[in-house]
């Protein structure tokens, strides 16, 4: 799995477990969503994104969007 990849799956699963959150536990959770979406926004834009710095130091090989 690339990084690019890895980070995509990871937000899918981030949104995933929000929603979920929202639906069973708090309206609140809702945030949590609009941050991950924001997050994936600005790292279309600027190239940078905590998750793939986090992944890379685990070892996932890079992938042609996060360099």
């Amino acid at each position: 799995m690339t990084l690019d990849r890895a980070v995509l799956f990871f937000a899918g699963v981030m949104i995933l477990v929000s929603l979920a959150l929202t639906l069973w536990v708090s309206p609140l959770w809702m945030w949590l969503t609009a941050f991950v979406g924001a997050n994936l926004i600005q790292s279309s834009f600027t190239g940078f994104c905590p998750a793939a710095m986090v992944f890379k130091l685990f070892g996932v090989q890079g992938g042609c969007a996060f360099k």
